[in-house]
């Protein structure tokens, strides 16, 4: 009786198992049907949302239609040309650091309409001063007209895109500068807060944008690229070498020591803005004394010939007449 009270007890054992066993391969059944059908629905749905976009895209007007395929291609052929031989020459180093100092959204598409933008400048202004040579190369003979056409619309064609790209980087690195002293400012309030680095830099770039918006989009890019794995150095270093500041180096480098080994900042930070507050002080004292010699020459141009006419012009007149007296008198 014992042992078939163990073999019952067995074989109830092993219809649980299968019971088990059953209903685990079901289940397993059932999620696999059901992450199909749900594949199936998200696929007909992507289908409907592809088919909807190619109408719409049937549905735009052949001029814009050509308009955005004459864009497309013309950023195809910058791209083809920044990764071709002529690259270094039509984009050399500085022109590089040019366009990242201009703080553009997508750096490769602005390389490549900056290349663009440098052929087309150099064909237009080529063509431009061939069929003009006569008028303002008249003074030189006919054999040095077309070349030194081609030599000034070649020049003025390659500069010409390196100029406006130099004046918008100088915009941004004054920006900068005024902005600095708010942002050691923000810095030294978040951290006498208790927040972190990341959680400073996080509320800075969120909240105040439109208060420091060229420093907050290259601290966005700083902490877009510590969240991919770079390190707090690495992803400081575009904003650290960028806008040729010293001060904006040093607040960088800051940032990485507190990141780094931790440790109150509120102290460092006050004299830092103390000493950023000064030298700005110090550039506005020079400014005015440089602007007091320029108003100099602009007084004696202006106002000198006035005073002498206000101071000395009735004396002039009297010595006029008597000489008219005397020279009537003979």
């Amino acid at each position: 009786m014992t042992m078939t009270g163990s073999n019952l007890l067995f074989v109830v054992a092993l219809l649980l198992m299968a019971l088990a066993a059953i209903t685990l391969a079901a289940g397993i059944w059932i999620r696999q049907a059901r992450q199909g059908r749900n594949r199936r629905v998200v696929d007909r749905a992507l289908a409907a949302r592809e088919s909807r976009r190619a109408d719409a895209v049937d549905a735009v007007p052949d001029g814009d239609g050509r308009m955005a395929a004459a864009i497309r291609a013309a950023e195809r052929l910058g791209a083809r040309l920044e990764r071709g031989r002529w690259s270094d020459a039509l984009l050399a180093g500085e022109d590089r650091e040019l366009i990242d100092m201009c703080g553009f959204a997508d750096m490769a598409r602005a390389r490549a309409w900056f290349i663009v933008a440098r052929v087309a400048a150099i064909v237009v202004l080529c063509v431009v001063a061939m069929v003009e040579r006569h008028t303002w190369l008249s003074v030189l003979p006919p054999g040095l007209r077309s070349l030194t056409a081609l030599f000034f619309g070649f020049a003025l064609g390659y500069m010409l895109p390196k100029w406006t790209i130099s004046r918008r980087a100088k915009r941004r690195r004054l920006a900068a500068d005024e902005e600095l002293p708010l942002l050691i400012d923000l810095l030294r309030l978040l951290q006498g807060v208790g927040l972190s680095i990341d959680q400073s830099l996080q509320v800075i770039t969120t909240e105040f944008a439109h208060v420091l918006p060229v420093l907050t989009s290259e601290l966005r890019i700083a902490v877009d690229l510590h969240s991919r794995g770079r390190t707090r150095e690495q992803s400081l270093q575009r904003l650290a070498t960028s806008f040729e500041n010293d001060d904006l180096q040093a607040i960088c480098r800051l940032i990485v020591q507190v990141d780094r080994h931790g440790g109150a900042v509120q102290e460092p930070l006050q004299r830092f803005a103390e000493r950023v507050r000064d030298k700005r002080r110090m550039g506005l004292k020079e400014k005015i004394g440089r602007l007091t010699v320029k108003m100099t020459g602009v007084m004696v141009v202006t106002l000198l010939p006035a005073l002498m006419i206000v101071t000395g012009g009735a004396g002039l007149i009297a010595v006029l007449r008597g000489m008219s007296r005397v020279s009537g008198g003979f």
